[in-house]
């Protein structure tokens, strides 16, 4: 147990941390998630957090679950897997249930579990989380950009790929080995995209959203360079730019541009209204290009972490 006190009007409240949670105890938090979504209008926590929620145990991760009696009011997931920068956190509070003090008793239980080396997320980057990681002692980080263009009435010239390169789909199982290598190398500075593993991979081929339809890979004499992973979210009416990487030495000569190309066209084909995708701040030439494609900044996600 983390942290155990009385709350002003409250039961008791405590915190207990665990390396793997129940089938029950995940699918509550999954609607403590799913309840801050629908107030906040984003998700509390990324994709590979509520992957982690299932399937057991995972190398450095933990789940701390905040309870108001038998109450589940909060939760936060530590990740400690990078070998360089601190352990990295996700937490978020019942929407009914803020102004008590429960984020700043996660935080705090956050910053003892990792020694007081801790980054910390903020998707959206709304006041109060900004005002947490204030009183937290925390610092902005880095910025990472949610940007959206229309699909509708799409016109994108033909891609136009470099010399001796081909393009097709990704088939599972054939691919995995040679796609998470390239990732790997393309995303080497990348913490969360570059640490993928096989489970990580196979974790995501079985979500409902999986299609390797749009999963594009680009070779060069059988040889895999680059890639452009789409996503559909289908509710939202949204597709997703979900990753795109182009291997080291094969930068600059056009091929992300055209990928991009591919699997906008693809996605626009599926009759999705708009497109999205993430990207840091500081990787100018990045956003250059994506502005230059008609997308601009919908939403911000904010990371903050201690002085190091």
């Amino acid at each position: 147990m983390s942290s155990d006190d009385t709350v002003r009007g409250f039961s008791a409240r405590s915190i207990e941390t665990y390396s793997a949670l129940t089938p029950d105890q995940g699918e509550a938090v999954l609607r403590l998630l799913g309840e801050a979504a629908r107030v906040d209008g984003q998700q509390p926590v990324s994709e590979q957090g509520r992957l982690h929620l299932r399937g057991g145990s995972r190398e450095g991760v933990s789940h701390l679950l905040l309870t108001v009696g038998d109450e589940l009011v909060g939760y936060a997931q530590l990740e400690d897997t990078d070998p360089v920068e601190p352990p990295a956190a996700e937490l978020v509070v019942h929407p009914v249930q803020r102004g008590h003090g429960h984020g700043r008793a996660l935080g705090s239980a956050l910053l003892a579990a990792s020694g007081k080396r801790l980054r910390v997320w903020a998707h959206g980057g709304h006041p109060a989380a900004r005002h947490l990681a204030q009183v937290l002692g925390l610092t902005l980080f880095r910025e990472l950009r949610q940007m959206r263009r229309p699909l509708a009435g799409l016109e994108l010239p033909e891609p136009v790929l470099p010399e001796g390169v081909s393009v097709r789909t990704f088939v599972p199982g054939k691919d995995d080995a040679a796609w998470l290598a390239v990732n790997a190398a393309a995303f080497a500075h990348h913490p969360e995209q570059g640490s993928l593993t096989q489970r990580d991979l196979d974790d995501r081929k079985a979500e409902p959203w999986f299609d390797p339809a749009g999963f594009f890979l680009a070779e060069r004499r059988g040889e895999l360079i680059g890639f452009h992973w789409t996503k559909t979210h289908a509710e939202e009416g949204l597709g997703e730019v979900y990753v795109l990487g182009v291997r080291p030495g094969e930068q600059g000569g056009g091929l992300g541009k055209a990928l991009t190309t591919i699997g906008l066209r693809h996605l626009a084909a599926q009759q999705l209204p708009t497109a999205m995708l993430y990207v840091d701040a500081d990787n100018t030439a990045a956003v250059t290009v994506y502005e230059r494609l008609g997308f601009t900044v919908h939403e911000t996600d904010l990371m903050y972490r201690t002085e190091t």
